[in-house]
């Protein structure tokens, strides 16, 4: 196994461990608290379980190297896995949005709702320290090995982090306003699920746009153009087309050069090109340039 696998392997562990201890302390405080807005943080946990697991068995796919199927290689299953993630996010967000509405209707129709328990508050406390923690660490690592999967998988611990201090607040307004201010527990999960629909968006939007084949930024476009036009001998570099490939992009570009030139002469410039290309974007760059001689009347 790959010292990148191994790193990200190890990283997503520990996410893994800190998630099933997190998952039974919230869901045990929040059913022996009363606490509508930590049993949905428990759920949000529950579902950075999950995405432990789809980190784990994507990326092992995503870094299989090139065959006879895959001529681009495996990149995109690490993108699939992001999407899942993003999903997976959605679904709990709207789960937790549509059971917290109905007790803030059942709070207001019926009456106030049981106030929750110490130690749901003091659960959640701990739930921001060790998830802003983990964020950190799965964030660094994610960097450091240039695994989109993983930094999606930091910032849902980051959105994990984040629900739990909407549900801290709720459940501390819960419990010293008491009475009526029971609601609050409620609203707490509410604000929670905002916060998770927010990250899922955020993961989404920039996966699926890599599944449909979006072109990469106009500024990465024109700097390609720009590093071909600066090469001796390279002239109108056209029909560009861009793509990424996981945590890879694909460049595919047409150029000119005289045609009176050698063919060994024209195949050493596109291996400059090449290079620099590598250089700027990374080793795993797929690149094809297509050579045409300059029409006669240009000339």
């Amino acid at each position: 196994m790959k010292t990148y696998e191994k790193q990200i392997y190890k990283t997503t562990l520990v996410g893994s461990l800190v998630n099933i201890i997190l998952v039974a302390a919230k869901l045990i405080t929040g059913i022996l608290g009363h606490s509508n807005a930590m049993i949905a943080d428990a759920i949000h946990s529950l579902s950075d379980l999950i995405t432990d697991v789809i980190v784990i068995v994507f990326v092992k796919i995503a870094n299989k190297p090139i065959d006879k199927n895959h001529a681009y290689g495996h990149g995109k299953y690490e993108t699939l896995a992001v999407t899942i993630i993003g999903c997976i996010l959605l679904f709990v967000a709207a789960g937790i949005l549509w059971d917290s509405t109905l007790n803030i209707i059942k709070s207001i129709k019926i009456g106030p709702l049981k106030s929750p328990g110490i130690i749901a508050l003091w659960a959640a406390v701990a739930s921001i320290v060790f998830k802003e923690i983990l964020y950190r660490y799965t964030l660094r690592n994610g960097k450091k090995y240039n695994s989109k999967a993983v930094i999606a998988n930091a910032w849902h611990h980051r959105s994990d982090a984040l629900s739990s201090v909407g549900t801290t607040l709720g459940i501390a307004g819960a419990i010293f306003l008491g009475g009526k201010w029971s609601i609050l527990d409620p609203i707490a999960a509410v604000i929670v699920s905002l916060f998770i629909a927010k990250a899922a968006i955020g993961l989404l939007k920039p996966s699926i746009e890599e599944l449909l084949e979006k072109s990469l930024p106009e500024e990465i476009e024109n700097n390609i153009l720009k590093i071909t036009s600066s090469i001796d001998g390279v002239h109108q570099p056209h029909n560009l087309r861009t793509r990424r490939i996981g945590n890879n992009i694909a460049i595919e570009l047409h150029i000119r050069m005289d045609g009176e030139l050698s063919l060994e002469y024209s195949h050493s410039t596109t291996n400059l090109i090449e290079a620099k290309f590598r250089e700027q974007y990374g080793v795993n760059t797929h690149i094809n340039i297509h050579v045409e001689p300059i029409p006669k009347q240009l000339t």
